[in-house]
């Protein structure tokens, strides 16, 4: 029997046949991960399909499985394959995508120094041996590290033949396995076990009296306890069970215990709310879908507050009940506290967390159980689109315009909506797509019958007795209270616009325009809270010489650096490089430094000078790089534990906060002018977003909005929250620019530390491109080869090309050199 292996092992592409063993015949089954030799190295690999005959003369054997179960469904091998025709990504990288952290390992090599003074022929050749000298043998995966922006590799082949350094394959085993704990148990009746108890020992030691102890705790408990528990409540050691399990009283052994990220989560169980009439309606056409049991796809279009939500629950609900997996997807992990408290305290016992913030064994254990059907629904961001659940019924993307579903960072760049779309419909399932500013494309696809629209158009308060009890429990008088009927529906915030043109001739320098300034005292003196919002992070976004106009940039990536008061440094948000500040100009010896800009830091810092009594807590990247921070934030803010909340992007998406009645846009105009056809777009979608924040509970709300472009549509529009206003004149926009959904866009991105490479490389295969266009006939329009707006990183000048065309995948060539990134489908061409 001869299997196809899709190996892990970048930038390998294609797949390999092995023969199996006798002993593994009947136990290999496509979805497996095996480890194979390949070459002199030992790698995993997923194996994609069995046959009784092998294309190739000569085969090697699998070595062994390294999991008894397959890891993969039938149809994630069928989405992978999907995956790797759409992002021009080998078929290795999209399976191993699927895995949990830890249990997918890479080959890697170690390098060791066989000869330390050996001439070398390049300063590379000479950079890698004087680090080896310097720290010892190596990994390829450590050296990256060490030498992020050099290209070593073919340096070290070069010693390699040369043998003045050895190189040895390594495959790490996994670095998650299923987690044991030892337990204890009576191995007598109850009674027995506490009356032989007292003859062991010298009655009344503290020996006797530890062991009675550990004796009383196991009757109490009834089931097999950890040991750790024993010791912390009978003050006992491991001698003193040892010393019972002699007597015949205890019985020591092991027992596996799942590393559950929610166990200790908070919550109160809940049941569904009736239904508004808008949500019947929505809900009607969702059950019948789920209920047909073949793929349909909506886009549920409801403005901020309108309960999309509860026909998420009531999808999941009728899912659970037709025995049906679901996957609940949610753009950050700063949300999926709030939502997974939802879905938990509705479906208790039956969900699952999933997100790169918890602990590999906490990913991997979690897996394991949607794996075996344990779990039903699992939470989390685009990862866990991937947990393999045996019979999926329905996938949800909440906030599904959010570009944090697009994968930017690495091979393969997929995107979760996209994604989900074509995987459900492999399924056969129902996808959800959830928002209240769809993404053109989207949008356009409901226009076209890709996607079936389903619209909430009012924001819900609540029914009454929630309302009552809210209201009573947050001791507050409802601004809504006599509104009629079981179910209470609420206006949108109003939004004023604040010109802040007319703020500078007023004489006001301040970041705060004085309707904010006298909101934010308002608000705080009527003891309810508000949000500032601002999508830049730090104190000052530059720093420069006022005397010869110098700025301190970045000398990797050649951006503003930006200042953060709190560690006062200088730091670049690209790739990490810190330093000091200036006190004198190095171009011109001046003292005259000065802070430019605003960032999240600043605005928090200037709040306090202006309103020393608000008490402030701040949101952002910089504040949430432990675990739990998001979690820690949100609740000290719900518990009002500060007045006012000042954050980035993250507090624009699906929190409800009911005493927020203020949200304060400190600058609309940040990323409205970048040279990105999507700016527009992004910026509408946030300003709507965080109005939504404002107004959500029993006491109304309201939105200022500072900008110096007032009439610019998008933010017109979103004052308005009028979502139809700003579609009709994007789609204008797109169509007359010939940008998406008219065509589709592919970025091909070339990095190198050399200019002069970077401009001969793009150019090169930019001529590739233009020629097969016109080989095969293809309508098609190029942008480039041009440096990119952040034309230089880590470092390395980058430029790119955009193709635009009906089919841009067509164009682009089978193997392009290393150094190049390939963006299908691409959401920002910064």
């Amino acid at each position: 029997m001869f299997v196809e292996v899709a190996v892990n092992l970048p930038p390998v592409r294609g797949t390999f046949h092995y023969h199996l063993s006798p002993e593994l015949v009947d136990r290999v089954e496509p979805g497996h991960l095996v480890i194979a030799s390949f070459g002199n190295r030992r790698v995993q690999g997923i194996v994609i399909s069995l046959s009784e005959t092998s294309p190739v003369a000569e085969t090697k054997p699998i070595e062994m499985l390294v999991d008894p179960q397959p890891v993969l469904t039938s149809t994630q091998l069928h989405l992978a394959h999907w995956m790797a025709a759409e992002t021009l990504t080998p078929l290795g990288e999209c399976l191993h995508l699927m895995l949990p952290a830890g249990l997918s390992q890479q080959a890697d090599s170690e390098y060791v120094l066989i000869q330390p003074d050996a001439e070398t022929n390049s300063k590379t050749e000479e950079k890698l041996i004087n680090l080896i000298k310097r720290r010892g043998p190596l990994r390829g995966r450590q050296i990256n590290r060490a030498m992020p922006r050099i290209r070593w590799r073919r340096s070290a082949d070069k010693l390699v033949r040369r043998k003045i350094l050895n190189r040895t394959s390594i495959l790490d085993p996994p670095r998650v396995r299923p987690r044991h704990v030892r337990t204890a148990r009576l191995s007598l009746p109850p009674q027995v076990a506490l009356e032989m108890v007292e003859s062991i020992g010298k009655p009344g030691s503290k020996a006797t009296t530890r062991r009675q102890s550990i004796i009383q705790t196991l009757v109490t408990e009834g089931v097999p306890v950890e040991v750790t528990w024993i010791y912390a409540e009978a003050n006992a050691t491991l001698a003193d069970l040892r010393k019972l399990e002699a007597a015949g009283l205890v019985a020591l052994s092991e027992a596996e215990v799942w590393r559950d990220p929610i166990a200790q989560l908070d919550f109160t169980p809940s049941k569904p709310p009736p239904l508004t009439s808008d949500q019947r309606i929505v809900w009607a056409q969702v059950q019948e879908a789920l209920e047909s049991n073949r793929h349909h796809s909506f886009l549920l279009h409801g403005v901020t507050g309108s309960g999309k939500t509860e026909i998420y629950l009531s999808a999941v609900r009728e899912c659970l009940a037709q025995g049906h997996g679901s996957i609940i997807l949610v753009p950050e992990i700063a949300l999926t506290p709030q939502t997974v408290r939802r879905f938990v305290a509705r479906f208790p016992g039956q969900v699952g967390l999933i997100h790169s913030q918890l602990s590999p064994g906490e990913r991997y254990d979690t897996w394991r159980r949607c794996r075996s059907g344990d779990l039903k629904v699992v939470v989390g961001p685009r990862s866990a689109l991937f947990t393999p659940m045996p019979d999926i019924g329905l996938i949800v993307l909440d906030e599904a315009h959010d570009e944090s579903y697009k994968e930017q960072g690495q091979a393969p760049r997929y995107h979760a909506r996209e994604t989900a779309l074509a995987y459900s419909k492999m399924l056969g399932a129902v996808c959800l797509l959830g928002s209240a500013t769809p993404d053109i494309v989207t949008m356009f696809n409901t226009h076209h019958g890709d996607l079936e629209k389903l619209t909430l158009p009012k924001r819900i308060l609540g029914h009454q007795k929630r309302i009552r009890d809210q209201a009573t429990r947050l001791g507050i008088k409802p601004l809504y209270e006599k509104r009629s009927g079981d179910v209470a529906s609420i206006d949108l915030p109003p939004v004023r616009i604040v010109d802040m043109r007319m703020e500078l001739k007023a004489g006001n320098r301040s970041i705060f325009s004085r309707p904010l300034q006298q909101s934010i005292i308002e608000t705080v003196e009527a003891g309810h809270q508000a949000i500032l919002f601002l999508n830049r992070r730090g104190t000052s976004t530059f720093v420069f010489c006022r005397n010869c106009g110098k700025a301190f940039r970045c000398p990797r990536c050649d951006t503003s650096m930006t200042y953060h008061k709190n560690s006062a440094l200088l730091l670049c948000h690209h790739c990490g490089y810190k330093r000091k500040p200036p006190v004198l100009c190095p171009n011109c010896q001046s003292t005259k430094i000065k802070h430019f800009g605003a960032g999240t830091q600043h605005v928090e810092a200037e709040l306090s000078r202006l309103l020393p009594q608000v008490r402030t807590l701040r949101w952002d990247r910089d504040t949430t790089r432990s675990k739990g921070a998001h979690d820690i934030i949100l609740a000290h803010f719900a518990s009002h534990r500060a007045d006012v909340l000042v954050g980035t992007q993250m507090i624009a998406k699906g929190l409800d906060l009911p005493l927020v009645t203020l949200v304060g846009v400190v600058s609309a105009d940040t990323g409205l002018n970048l040279p990105d056809y999507r700016s527009a777009e992004r910026t509408f979608q946030v300003l709507t977003q965080v109005a939504g924040r404002a107004g959500r509970g029993l006491l109304g709300g309201k939105v200022i909005l500072q900008t110096y472009q007032p009439d610019h549509y998008a933010i017109d529009a979103a004052s308005d929250h009028d979502y139809e206003l700003f579609y009709q004149s994007e789609i204008r926009h797109r169509e007359t620019l010939g940008y998406p959904p008219y065509v589709r866009l592919a970025r091909l991105l070339y990095r190198h530390h050399s200019q002069s490479a970077v401009e001969k490389e793009t150019q090169r295969i930019a001529d590739q491109i233009k020629q097969r266009a016109k080989n095969e006939g293809l309508i098609s329009n190029l942008i480039g080869p041009v440096p990119c707006f952040f034309h230089k990183r880590r470092g390395e000048h980058r430029w790119h090309i955009v193709i635009r065309a009906s089919d841009p995948v067509r164009l682009i060539p089978e193997s392009l050199p290393e150094g190049w990134i390939v963006d299908i489908d691409p959401v920002s061409l910064l």
